[in-house]
């Protein structure tokens, strides 16, 4: 069974950081995209960032560009998301993801199979 697993959420002060992580088990990601997903209150949930298994695409949502850093070690079975300069805005409960099927071109962003359970972040201002 495929778990994705996501810890470093938390409360922190707007400007502030925090490092996400997520690892996964029961199968291998080495060959599929990865990313994140998030959920504010009331919202909708929305596309954060993901890379593609070779680390060649990333991309990410235009709200968090030049702050948040999506990285992965296909070997450790890991993506992690380093955000910087937080704002309240950016309070959620934060998902990894993983794609099942695999790309050689820029992966689509709404063919996210896999899911975790979630990390809340919260932002205060």
């Amino acid at each position: 069974q495929v778990h994705l697993v996501e810890s470093g959420g938390g409360l922190v002060q707007a400007g502030g950081s925090l490092r996400l992580s997520c690892a996964a088990s029961g199968r291998a990601f080495s060959r599929n995209s990865m990313g994140w997903f998030r959920q504010a209150p009331g919202k909708e949930r929305e596309f954060v960032a993901h890379m593609s298994w070779t680390g060649r695409y990333t991309k990410y949502a235009d709200s968090v560009k030049g702050r948040f850093t999506i990285s992965r070690d296909n070997a450790k079975n890991m993506v992690w998301l380093q955000m910087n300069s937080l704002k309240p805005e950016d309070t959620g409960v934060y998902y990894c993801v993983a794609d099942s099927a695999s790309y050689l071109s820029d992966p689509p962003i709404d063919g996210y199979d896999y899911w975790g359970q979630g990390t809340q972040v919260t932002v205060s201002s």
